[in-house]
C-alpha cells in the first residue's frame, strides 16, 4: 500500500479539511463537548495553524478512525474468551480461529490503512505546531498528537509486527526517494522506543483531567497518557513473533535481546502506573444503587453517564450521532429478535469454559456474560410480549455492551456507544505486573493492586499467589476476567508469552466440559430458568435471568417429563414450583419456570417443548445469535459420543488454524484488491505465509 501520493498539496489539503470537519462533528456530538470552537472555513494548513484555536480543532480530528470496526469485530475474538459464531469459512470465523490466508481476505488489513491515515494527520499536527510560538497550550497539543500517533503504532505492531516507520508529514518527504512511496518495514523496537519517548514527553506537557477543563475522558489527559505509556512500554518489553528484517527466515516468539532495555521499559511502565495511583484522582467505580461496582461501571458507561465513571475511565473514543457514530459492538451482545431493540443477531459468543471459570461470588460474570437473549413470545408484532429467554452453554453471549443498557441508537449499526480504551483497573493490574517483574516476585504493592481489583469484583478473599511465575499467571487470568470484550486480551496473551498455553488449556477444558469430566464432572446438566418479561425500554437495568441448577435425580426426572399437550401445562408448572420452593426460592402465583438441558442444542426437542410449555409461541426455537453453535449439541454424549465439530475438528474446530511461531501475527494478504502489498513491493510477506 502506498502511504503517500504524488499529489502532495492535494492530499495535504484533503487531510487538513477532513480532520477539521471530523473535529467539529465530534465536538458537536459528544456528551460534554470537547471545546466550543468556531467553524472552520478553509483547507489551508497555514491558516489552520495560525492560531491555537483552529490548531486544536485539527488535533481533535485526529481521534477519528482510531478504532476501526475490524479491531473489535475480527480481533475481538480468538482470545480464549470471545469466539466467533459466524458461518464456517467466513473471514471472521477464520481470523478468530487463527486460520489466516495470505491470498484470500482471511486477514485484517483495514486497520493498516486506518492507522496510517491517522498517523499522517498527527504528523501534520506535530510538524505545524512545532513552527508555532512555544506555549503551554502548544506543547500540550503536540503531546496529545504524539500520544494519538503512539496508539496507532501500538496497534500496527501488535497486529503486524515490524511495519514502516513514518514520523514526518507527506509534504516534507522527498518524492524522488523510493522509500517515500514504497517504505520498507522498520524495527518494531526502534518504533517502540521512539513512541515511548514521545509519551514520556507528553506526560509532562499534557494537563491532568482536572486542569484541562475537559468534561469527559473522551480526550487524553495526563492520566490517560501515563496509562497509554505503561501499556505500550509493557508491549515493547514483552514477547512477540520476531524475525530478521528483509529476510524470509522463520522467526519465533521472544523478547527483544537487550535485557537491560527490557528492564528499563518495565520500570517506565511501573513509574507511569505509580504516577496515576499516587495522584489520587483515579479510582475503581464501586457498588451503588443496588448494583455491584462492575455492573455500575458498565451500566453507566453504556448510558453515557460519564460523570459516574470518569474516575475509572481514563480514555474512551467519542461515538454519538449520525456523523461520529461507530459500529462498535454491533455483533457482540445478547442478541435481539424484533421489538424496540430491533433484530440484531449476536455474532460472537462467550466460551462456556470461560463462563464457568468465574468464582461463584465474582460479580463480573453476569455483566460480562449473558445466558439470555431478548425474544418475542408470539409473532413479534406491535404490542406483543417479549422475554429474556434462557440459553444453553453453547449460546452464552457478551454482556458489557448490551443494547438494552444503551441510549436509543441512531440506527441498528449506530449504537451511540463510546469505545473504551483505558481503565484504572488496567493501571492496577499493570502495576501489579511491573512490581512482580522488577522485584522477582510480588511485592506488597503488587498484592494490594491485585486485591483492589478482586475486591471490587467480590473475590478479594481469594488467596494471593506466591512466586513470580505464579503471580504472573494470576495476572493473566485476572485480566481475562476483567477485560473480556475490550479487544486487548488476544495480544495481551502474546506479549505475556501465554497464547500457546492458554489455547491448549482452553481446547482441553472445552473437551472436558463436553464430556463433563475432570473439574467439570459436577457441572449441572439441567437448569430451571425463571420466565421473565423484557421491559422493551432503553436503560432497562436488567442484569441476569434467575435460574436454579438441578442435579437431584428425582427432580431431574420431574423436569424431564415435559408435557406436549397444553392441558397438562398447569400441572407441570405446579411440579416445577415445588422444586423451586425446595431450593429455598420464593414462589408466587404469577411465577413461571422452564427447564433447559444445557448440553443439548438450544433447538433440541426437549428444550423446544420446555419453552412451549411455558408459553413460547411459533418462534420458540429461534435465537438472536448466529446458529453455528446453538443449533447443534454441545455435549459429547448428546452429540452421539463425539466432540462437537466446532470444538474438536482439524477443519473448523476450536483454534484449528493456530500454529506457534506463525499465527501470532497476521499476514499482509497479497492477491486481493486493497491489501497493503498490492502497491508496495517492499512490504514482503511475513515469514511462514
Amino acid at each position: 500500500m502506498k502511504i503517500i501520493f504524488k499529489q502532495h498539496r492535494f492530499l495535504k489539503k484533503t487531510l487538513i479539511l477532513s480532520s477539521m470537519v471530523i473535529a467539529i462533528l465530534a465536538a458537536n456530538s459528544c456528551n460534554d463537548d470537547f471545546l466550543d470552537q468556531p467553524a472552520y472555513n478553509t483547507s489551508d494548513s497555514d491558516v489552520v495553524f495560525q492560531n491555537l484555536q483552529t490548531a486544536e480543532m485539527f488535533v481533535l480530528g485526529c481521534y477519528k478512525g482510531l478504532v476501526p470496526a475490524e479491531m473489535f469485530y475480527q480481533l475481538g475474538a480468538g482470545d480464549t474468551v470471545n469466539h466467533s459464531v459466524e458461518a464456517l469459512n467466513n473471514s471472521k470465523y477464520n481470523v478468530c480461529n487463527y486460520n489466516y490466508d495470505a491470498y484470500a481476505p482471511f486477514t485484517v488489513t483495514g486497520i493498516y490503512s486506518a492507522m496510517y491515515a491517522v498517523i499522517e494527520r498527527t504528523n501534520i499536527a506535530v510538524y505545524q505546531l512545532g513552527k508555532m510560538p512555544a506555549s503551554e497550550k502548544r506543547d500540550a497539543l503536540i503531546g496529545e498528537a504524539k500520544s494519538i500517533r503512539a496508539f496507532c503504532y501500538y496497534n500496527l505492531i501488535r497486529i503486524y509486527g515490524d511495519v514502516p516507520s513514518v514520523f514526518e508529514p507527506l509534504e516534507t518527504l522527498d518524492p524522488n526517494d523510493e522509500n517515500t512511496f514504497y517504505p520498507k518495514r522498520a524495527s518494531r523496537d526502534e518504533i517502540y522506543d521512539r513512541i515511548v519517548g514521545d509519551l514520556l514527553e507528553a506526560t509532562v506537557t499534557v494537563p491532568t483531567l482536572a486542569a484541562s477543563g475537559f468534561g469527559t475522558t473522551e480526550r487524553l489527559s495526563k492520566e490517560g497518557v501515563n496509562a497509554l505509556l505503561a501499556r505500550i512500554a509493557l508491549y515493547a518489553a514483552g514477547y512477540s513473533l520476531r524475525w530478521e528484517l528483509n529476510t524470509s527466515n522463520p522467526g519465533m516468539v521472544s523478547r527483544r535481546s537487550d535485557n537491560a532495555r527490557v528492564r528499563e521499559l518495565y520500570q517506565i511502565a511501573d513509574n507511569a502506573c505509580a504516577a496515576i495511583i499516587n495522584g489520587g484522582t483515579k479510582s475503581l467505580v464501586q457498588s451503588q444503587g443496588g448494583k455491584s461496582g462492575f455492573e455500575a461501571l458498565w451500566f453507566n458507561f453504556d448510558r453515557r453517564n460519564y460523570a459516574a465513571v470518569n474516575s475509572e475511565m481514563l480514555w474512551h473514543i467519542a461515538s454519538l450521532g449520525q456523523n461520529t457514530n461507530s459500529a462498535f459492538q454491533v455483533y457482540a451482545h445478547p442478541g435481539y429478535r424484533n421489538g424496540v431493540f430491533g433484530s440484531r443477531s449476536s455474532q460472537q459468543m462467550i466460551l462456556p469454559s470461560y463462563y464457568l471459570s468465574f468464582n461463584q461470588t465474582d460479580t463480573r460474570r453476569d455483566v460480562t456474560c449473558t445466558s439470555y437473549s431478548v425474544y418475542f413470545l408470539e409473532s413479534g408484532a406491535a404490542g406483543d410480549t417479549f422475554v429474556d429467554v434462557g440459553t444453553t452453554y453453547s449460546a452464552i453471549m457478551p454482556g458489557k455492551f448490551r443494547l438494552s443498557w444503551c441510549v436509543e441508537p441512531q440506527a441498528a449499526a449506530d449504537r451511540n456507544l463510546n469505545i473504551p480504551l483505558l481503565r484504572y483497573a488496567d493501571v492496577l493490574l499493570m502495576y501489579a505486573e511491573t512490581q512482580n517483574y522488577l522485584n522477582n516476585g510480588p511485592t506488597a504493592a503488587a498484592n494490594a493492586a491485585l486485591t483492589a481489583v478482586r475486591t471490587r469484583a467480590g473475590i478479594g478473599s481469594l488467596p494471593l499467589p506466591s512466586g513470580q511465575t505464579n503471580f504472573l499467571k494470576a495476572i493473566v487470568q485476572e485480566r481475562k476476567w476483567e477485560f473480556a470484550g475490550e479487544f486487548m486480551l488476544r495480544t495481551d496473551l502474546i506479549r505475556t508469552n501465554s497464547l500457546t498455553s492458554e489455547i491448549e488449556a482452553t481446547r482441553q477444558d472445552m473437551k472436558d466440559l463436553t464430556k463433563r469430566v475432570g473439574k467439570y464432572a459436577n457441572v449441572a446438566t439441567y437448569r430451571l430458568y425463571k420466565f421473565h418479561k423484557n421491559s422493551q425500554v432503553y436503560g432497562d437495568p436488567f442484569l441476569a435471568l434467575p435460574y436454579i441448577e438441578i442435579t437431584n435425580p428425582t427432580e431431574i426426572a420431574t423436569i424431564k417429563n415435559v408435557p406436549t399437550s397444553s392441558a397438562n401445562y398447569a400441572a407441570y408448572q405446579t411440579a416445577l414450583k415445588a422444586i423451586v420452593a425446595a431450593h429455598g426460592q420464593p414462589v408466587s402465583a404469577d411465577d413461571k419456570w422452564y427447564p433447559t438441558q444445557m448440553f443439548e442444542a438450544y433447538t433440541s426437542t426437549f428444550n423446544g417443548n420446555a419453552r412451549k410449555a411455558v408459553g413460547f409461541g411459533a418462534g420458540f426455537n429461534v435465537l438472536g445469535m448466529g446458529n453455528n453453535m446453538y443449533s447443534k449439541p454441545f455435549g459429547y454424549e448428546e452429540n452421539g459420543n463425539a466432540y462437537p465439530g466446532w470444538v474438536e475438528s482439524s477443519n473448523d474446530g476450536l483454534f484449528f488454524g493456530f500454529q506457534t511461531n506463525k499465527t501470532e501475527l497476521l499476514p499482509f494478504a497479497a492477491a486481493s484488491a486493497g491489501h497493503p502489498m498490492i502497491d508496495n513491493p517492499n512490504l514482503t510477506q511475513l515469514p511462514g505465509y
